[in-house]
């Protein structure tokens, strides 16, 4: 029995590379995979770099895209919170005319858009001056669905600092003219998990900006934003 459980432990037990030759390769191995891991995310930030910029300096565009980023109890989170509030200074300044929200509505008890939407014109932007896109169950589909449906060619996009390269790469390459506004928040714990996700969620933008599929939903061309950008001007 002794001999039977040692001949099963040496078959599961790990084999280490034998000799400096073999440690070497087992380094390079390990090396080779880390940068292929992080290839992604540099092709996220060379994409980006000359994008990003604070809400006083990003160059005025027709149209600012607020990416959704959860609800609390139908309300916004305080991290969606601060995208709305970056999106209401850039209304408020003549930045942007008209504000994209794009979110998760796939239940009826869940509505990204509509909790947005209410945020915003309780800061005094403009029902009229607001389009919902209730399909934007992630950055690709928001990116596709902002050129492809709405019409949109060049826009602001808000998002955190975390989540702002990633959002230009991917609606550049889905033929959005981007700039990001990174908004600034508290280092917490959800920032930190944000940024670490992101080294994962690089590598499938990568292969979304390569292969281009489409969204979850696609529908109908929709004339939301033309009619905003027509609607009366603010008092």
């Amino acid at each position: 029995m002794r001999d039977r459980a040692r001949r099963a432990a040496a078959v599961l037990r790990p084999r280490l590379p034998r000799g400096v030759r073999g440690r070497r390769r087992a380094v390079r191995a390990v090396m080779a995979a880390c940068v292929l891991a992080l290839l992604p995310s540099a092709w996220t930030h060379a994409v980006a770099a000359d994008r990003l910029h604070s809400t006083a300096d990003t160059p005025p565009a027709k149209v600012a895209v607020v990416f959704g980023a959860g609800l609390w109890n139908g309300r916004p989170t305080p991290y969606l919170a601060r995208r709305l509030d970056a999106a209401v200074e850039l209304y408020r300044s003549g930045k942007v005319k008209v504000v994209l929200v794009t979110g998760d509505n796939s239940r009826t008890e869940y509505d990204e858009p509509g909790a947005m939407r209410t945020y915003l014109t309780g800061h005094g932007v403009p029902d009229a001056r607001i389009v919902s896109d209730y399909a934007g169950f992630d950055t690709w589909d928001s990116c596709v669905r902002a050129r492809e449906i709405f019409g949109v060619e060049r826009a602001v996009l808000i998002s955190q600092g975390f989540h702002i390269r990633r959002a230009v790469a991917l609606c550049q390459a889905a033929g959005v003219e981007s700039y990001g506004v990174g908004v600034d928040d508290e280092h917490d714990a959800t920032w930190y998990y944000g940024g670490t996700r992101e080294v994962f969620a690089a590598g499938k933008a990568a292969l979304d900006a390569a292969f281009r599929p489409e969204p979850h939903f696609l529908g109908p061309k929709e004339e939301g934003v033309p009619r905003a950008l027509g609607a009366a001007p603010r008092d």
